[in-house]
C-alpha cells in the first residue's frame, strides 16, 4: 500500500477529545494492552500529529504520528500498528515467519505467498481469514511488515502451503516508514530456536562413510549473516544462498524460489560489510562526485556548509540516505579534515567559526581515477553543457501552461475521452470544447458568432446572478470563461529531460530591493531553481560583473530552494545577465520595474 510515494492533504496536531477517542479505540482493537502499554503509545501530554494523506491509488486514509514516527495508521475506519510500534510490542499481532531474501519483495509491494513461509518447531499461529498479522524474519522477533491473511491456518495447510497467504498492508522500507526516523528493526532473540538455527539432533546432521557432512535434502540452510544484517538490504541487493550457490528469484505469484544456475557471484567483502562502512563509502564517492562534477575552480572558496547542503546532498542516490553520524566520521570537519590531510583540498577558517574550501587539487590521483556512477542523472543547471571554447551554455527551459479537469468542468470534456484530474493544453481544451458544442448542435441559427447556453454550460460557467439573464455567448467568452474555471497547471521541460508537469502556475523569478543598515540597499533574487538555474553559478556570474558582495542563503520555510543576495541595486546588470544570457522570458520575471534609471546616482 506503500510502496508508492504518497500525497499528504494535511498534518495537524490533535484535539484533546480525539486523543481521547482515539484512545479507547486503540484500547479496542488492541484488547492485549495494558493501561501502562496505552500510555506509552498514546502519552497525554506527548505531541500527536494527524496526518491525512492519498495513496498512490487514490485511497484516503489517516496516519497518526509523535514527533518522531508514525504509530498508527486509520483504513475505512480500521487502525492499524506500524512498525515503528511493533517493534516496542512484538507480540501484538499474531506472528509469522519469512526469509531475509523474501523482504526487498514485500518492500517492493508484493504479497507474502505462503512457500515463502517458514513453520517453526511449535506450529503456525492458529488464525481466521481477515486476521491482522505481523511477518518477521527468522532470527529476529522484530516484525517487518504486517498484512492481512487471505485464509486461515486450516486452510493455508490444506491448500499444502501454496498460494497467497497475506495480503502486505505496510513493511520496513517502505514510504510510511520514510516518514519517521528510518531506523533499522532491533535485534529480538526469538522465542525458540529457528530452522536455521536448530542443531545436534542426529536427523538434522549425518556423516557419510568419508566423515563429510551431509544436508538431508528436506533441510533448509540460510547464511547466517543474512539473519543479522537486516540493515543491509536494499530493493537493489541481490541476495543468493553462499553456502549452495543458489539465488533467490521472484515467482509469476510474488513468492521467492531457488534456482540453481551460473551466476557471479558478490564478493564477500562487499556483503560483510558494516553499515558504518557503507555509510564511509557513500560519503567518498558524494564528496568525490560532487568535487569532479560540481564544484568550479571559479566558484571558491566554497562555504563547506553549502558544500554539503548544495553539492554533496544532491550527489547522493535516490536510494539512499547521507548521514554522516552514521559514518565512522561523526562530524563532517572530522571529514574534511581528513580529506585535508590527503591533500585533496585545503580548508581555511577565513571568518570566525566559519570554513571554507579555499583550493582543490584536480590532478589529485584520487579524483582523477573517481568513476562517476551510471545512475548518476544530470544536472538541471547552467551546468549540462559547454561550448567549443569551454564556456559553460544555459539552455532556456520551455514552459507551457496547462489546465486540469475539475469535477465540475468534467461534463464538458467526458465526450472527448478526458476525465476528472486530465491536463490539456490551451488547444486541447479549445478543441473539446468546440466538439462538445457540435456535438449538443449549440451553435446559435441566427448568429453563428455565438454559443446557446444549455444546462451544462451554465452550471460549469455561468454564476449565480447570470443564470437566468445569459442564455447565450460569444465563442471568444465561452473560451475564456472556460479557462477560468479549470484548474491551472504548467509543464516544465528542459533540454534533454522528461517534461515535468506541476500544479498551479510558474513562479517567477522574483527581484526584490531590501533596505538594510545605514540606508544601504540590497538586490535579492528567488525561484532560480524553478528555471533550471543553479543559484551559486548565478552569483559568480554576478560577483565577476558587478564586482560586489554576494551570498547564497537558504530560501526560509524551504529545504531546497536558495536565494542570492548582492549588494546594491543590480537590476540593471541583472535583467541583461537573464533577458539577454539566459534567454528567460520577460513575462518569468518579476521586480524589473525597480531598475534605477540611467544616469540617476545608485
Amino acid at each position: 500500500m506503500f510502496a508508492k510515494a504518497f500525497r499528504v492533504k494535511s498534518n495537524t496536531a490533535i484535539k484533546g477529545s480525539d486523543r481521547r477517542k482515539l484512545r479507547s479505540d486503540v484500547a479496542a482493537t488492541f484488547p492485549t494492552l495494558t493501561s501502562e502499554q496505552l500510555s506509552e503509545i498514546l502519552p497525554n501530554k506527548e505531541e500527536l500529529n494527524v496526518i491525512k494523506l492519498y495513496t498512490h491509488k487514490g485511497e484516503a486514509l489517516t496516519v497518526y504520528a509523535n514527533s518522531r514516527n508514525p504509530i498508527l495508521f486509520e483504513i475505512e475506519k480500521a487502525l492499524y500498528p506500524t512498525v515503528y510500534t511493533l517493534w516496542n510490542y512484538p507480540c501484538l499481532l499474531p506472528v509469522f515467519s519469512t526469509w531475509p531474501p523474501v523482504l526487498q519483495k514485500l518492500a517492493g509491494g508484493a504479497d507474502l505467498m505462503l512457500p515463502g513461509v517458514i513453520e517453526l518447531s511449535c506450529g503456525l499461529p492458529e488464525v481466521h481469514r481477515g486476521t491482522l498479522c505481523a511477518i518477521t524474519l527468522v532470527g529476529n522477533r522484530a516484525p517487518v511488515a504486517i498484512g492481512v491473511a487471505t485464509m486461515s491456518t486450516a486452510e493455508m495447510r490444506a491448500a499444502g502451503m501454496k498460494g497467497k497467504g497475506f495480503t502486505m498492508l505496510h513493511t520496513y522500507m517502505d514510504h510510511l516508514w520514510g516518514l519517521g526516523d528510518k531506523s533499522c528493526p532491533p535485534v529480538i532473540a526469538p522465542l525458540e530456536a529457528d530452522p536455521a538455527q536448530q542443531g545436534g539432533s542426529e536427523e538434522e546432521e549425518q556423516k557419510s562413510e568419508d566423515g563429510e557432512h551431509q544436508v538431508p535434502e528436506n533441510s533448509l540452510t540460510v547464511d547466517p549473516s543474512l539473519q543479522t544484517q537486516i540493515e543491509g538490504l536494499s530493493m537493489e541487493d541481490t541476495v543468493q544462498f553462499n553456502d549452495t550457490g543458489k539465488k533467490e528469484e521472484p515467482s509469476e505469484n510474488g513468492a521467492t524460489e531457488t534456482t540453481e544456475e551460473d551466476h557471479p557471484k558478490v564478493p564477500q567483502e562487499a556483503e560483510s560489510r558494516s553499515p558504518q562502512e557503507q555509510m564511509d563509502a557513500l560519503l567518498h564517492q558524494c564528496f568525490f562526485h560532487a568535487l569532479k562534477c560540481k564544484v568550479k575552480k571559479s566558484e571558491l572558496p566554497l562555504l563547506t556548509s553549502t558544500f554539503l547542503r548544495n553539492y554533496m546532498f544532491s550527489c547522493c542516490p535516490k536510494d539512499q540516505q547521507l548521514d554522516i553520524k552514521k559514518s565512522s566520521y561523526k562530524k563532517f570537519s572530522k571529514f574534511l579534515q581528513s580529506m585535508q590531510q590527503q591533500k585533496v583540498i585545503q580548508v581555511k577558517e577565513l571568518s570566525k567559526g566559519v570554513e571554507s574550501i579555499v583550493n582543490v587539487d584536480w590532478r589529485h590521483e584520487s579524483l582523477r581515477s573517481f568513476v562517476v556512477p551510471e545512475t548518476a542523472e544530470p544536472e538541471l543547471s547552467i551546468q549540462d553543457d559547454k561550448s567549443d571554447n569551454g564556456e559553460q551554455l544555459y539552455h532556456p527551459p520551455e514552459i507551457i501552461p496547462l489546465y486540469g479537469v475539475s469535477s465540475k468542468m468534467s461534463p464538458l470534456f467526458h465526450e472527448s475521452g478526458y476525465k476528472k484530474g486530465h491536463t490539456l493544453s490551451s488547444s486541447e481544451v479549445r478543441s473539446a470544447i468546440i466538439n462538445y458544442v457540435k456535438t449538443n448542435e449549440l451553435v446559435d441559427e441566427t448568429n453563428k458568432n455565438f454559443v446557446k447556453v444549455n444546462p451544462i454550460l451554465c452550471d460549469c460557467l455561468l454564476n449565480k446572478s447570470e443564470q437566468n439573464e445569459v442564455l447565450r455567448l460569444k465563442w471568444d467568452d465561452l473560451f475564456s470563461r472556460c479557462l477560468d474555471q479549470l484548474q491551472p497547471f504548467h509543464q516544465v521541460t528542459f533540454s534533454g529531460h522528461e517534461p515535468i508537469v506541476r500544479k498551479g502556475n510558474i513562479d517567477p523569478i522574483d527581484i526584490t530591493i531590501a533596505q538594510r543598515s545605514c540606508n544601504k540597499k540590497v538586490t535579492i533574487i528567488k525561484n532560480l531553481e524553478l528555471y533550471g538555474l543553479n543559484p551559486e553559478a548565478v552569483a559568480s556570474v554576478l560577483q565577476q560583473k558587478v564586482q560586489a558582495s554576494v551570498t547564497v542563503t537558504l530560501l526560509p520555510g524551504t529545504k531546497d530552494r536558495s536565494q542570492v543576495q548582492i549588494q546594491g541595486n543590480q537590476i540593471n546588470p541583472l535583467a541583461k545577465l537573464l533577458l539577454e544570457d539566459y534567454r528567460i522570458p520577460r513575462k518569468y520575471i518579476l521586480g524589473l520595474e525597480k531598475a534605477p534609471k540611467i544616469g540617476r546616482k545608485k
